[in-house]
C-alpha cells in the first residue's frame, strides 16, 4: 500500500525539479553508491535534510539498494519536521547524539559517514565557546572512532571556510592552500578552531588506522529549509521580505559573500564522498560574490520591490571584508561546476517559503 502524502507534507518536501537535478548530476556516481550503508550524522540540519531526501531520490530513481542510517536526538521529531519520509524503507533513524555514538555498535558494517552534525550556530559560538569547542573537537573524535569500529571506508568531514580566518581584503577567491587562520586567543574562533581541529583529527586517524578521510570546506548556501532566524544574512533578508516586505540590512551592506543553492550542495558533497582524494580539502561554495546590499536587492527584486533598509553608512578606508571560495581545485579534479545561479537560487528558496505559509 503506497504512503498518503497530505498536502502540507508536499510542500516540506525538497521540490521535485531539485531533486531531480541532483539525481541527473549524481547518476555517474550510481556505481560508487550502488548497495552502500550510508551513516549521515546532523542529519536534522540544513545540510543533512537535503542529504538525506536526495539519497533517497536517488536511490529510488537508480534502483541501488541503498541504505542510510540517521542519528537524531529525537526521530518521532524529525519525522513530524519531514513526514514524507514516513514508511521509507531504506531510512534507518538512530536515536542519539554524538556523544552516544561512544556506545552505540550497530550489527552492520557501515561504507560511507558524513559527518554534518557541527551546528554553525553564531549564538552558540558567542554564548557558549566551550560546549562549541567540545561538539567540534570531541564530536568529531566519537565519530571517528564509531567509524573505526563499523569498518567505514570514507568518511567525509563537513568542514567551514571559517578555517581560513579573516580572508585577506586583497584576496577575492581564498583556496586551500591558504594558510592563514583565526585568532588562537579568541573565543569567538571557537567554531573556526574546533574544524581546524576537526580536520587535523581526520588526518591523523587517516595515517594511523587507514580510513579515508574527505574534507569539504563549506562557505554559504541557500535553499528550502534554510533557518531564517539564525545568523545567515540571506535567510534574514528572505524573512523579511517574505514576513514584514522591507528588508533590514544591520551593517553597511558592503562585505562580499558568495551563496551556493542547496542542490550544488548536494552534488558537490556526494561527489566528494565517493570520488574525492583522501585526507584532500576540497572548498564548496559559489566563486561568484556579490555585496551583502545587492543580496538584499536580489530578493528585493524577486518580492516584487520591497524596501530595503541599510542600517550603517560605508566607512571611508575601510578594509573589504569578504567571504568566498576559489573552487578551481573541486572544478578541475572533480568536474564539478556551480548550476544554479543566486537569482535562479533566490527565487526558488522564496517559492519555497512562501508556500510553508499557506
Amino acid at each position: 500500500m503506497g504512503i498518503c502524502i497530505s498536502e502540507f507534507e508536499q510542500q516540506v518536501k525538497i521540490p521535485t525539479n531539485d531533486l531531480e537535478n541532483v539525481g541527473a548530476q549524481c547518476e555517474a556516481l550510481g556505481d560508487l553508491l550502488e548497495g552502500r550503508h550510508l551513516f549521515v550524522t546532523g542529519g536534522t540540519g540544513f545540510f543533512g535534510k537535503w542529504l538525506v531526501e536526495s539519497l533517497l531520490f536517488i536511490n529510488k530513481k537508480q534502483n541501488l539498494n541503498i541504505k542510510v542510517s540517521v542519528l537524531s536526538r529525537n526521530p518521532a521529531q524529525f519525522l513530524a519536521v519531514m513526514p514524507h519520509l514516513k514508511g521509507e524503507s531504506a531510512l534507518q533513524l538512530i536515536e542519539g547524539d554524538l556523544n552516544s555514538l561512544r556506545a552505540l555498535q550497530l550489527n552492520q558494517t557501515i561504507d560511507y559517514l558524513i559527518h554534518a552534525a557541527t551546528e554553525a550556530s553564531a549564538k552558540l559560538n558567542a554564548e557558549e565557546p566551550v560546549t562549541m569547542a567540545r561538539t567540534a573537537c570531541l564530536g568529531t573524535e566519537y565519530v571517528l572512532e564509531f567509524a573505526l569500529r563499523h569498518k567505514v571506508r570514507r568518511f567525509l568531514l563537513t568542514s567551514s571556510g571559517a578555517v581560513y580566518g579573516k580572508q585577506p581584503p586583497e584576496i577575492a577567491n581564498v583556496e586551500e592552500t591558504y594558510m592563514g587562520g583565526p585568532d588562537l586567543l579568541d573565543a569567538g574562533s571557537a567554531y573556526a578552531e574546533g574544524k581546524r581541529f576537526a580536520e587535523t583529527l581526520c588526518a591523523c586517524y587517516s595515517k594511523q588506522y587507514g580510513i579515508d578521510c574527505l574534507i569539504a570546506r563549506c562557505f554559504a548556501f541557500v535553499g528550502p529549509h534554510l533557518p531564517l532566524d539564525a545568523h545567515f544574512a540571506i535567510g534574514n533578508f528572505i524573512r523579511d521580505a517574505t514576513s514584514s516586505g522591507r528588508i533590514v540590512v544591520s551593517g553597511d551592506g558592503t562585505p562580499y559573500r558568495s551563496y551556493m543553492y542547496a542542490s550544488d550542495l548536494v552534488v558537490w558533497l556526494l561527489t566528494i564522498l565517493t570520488r574525492g582524494s583522501n585526507c584532500r580539502a576540497y572548498n564548496v561554495g559559489s566563486p561568484m560574490s556579490y555585496r551583502i546590499k545587492e543580496i538584499a536587492e536580489i530578493i528585493s527584486s524577486a518580492e516584487g520591490g520591497c524596501e530595503i533598509e541599510i542600517k550603517s553608512k560605508p566607512v571611508a578606508g575601510a578594509l573589504v571584508q569578504r567571504y568566498v571560495p576559489n573552487v578551481q581545485r573541486a572544478q578541475s579534479e572533480l568536474g564539478l561546476a556551480v548550476r544554479v545561479p543566486i537569482q535562479n537560487a533566490v527565487q526558488k528558496t522564496l517559492e519555497w517559503v512562501q508556500k510553508q505559509k499557506i
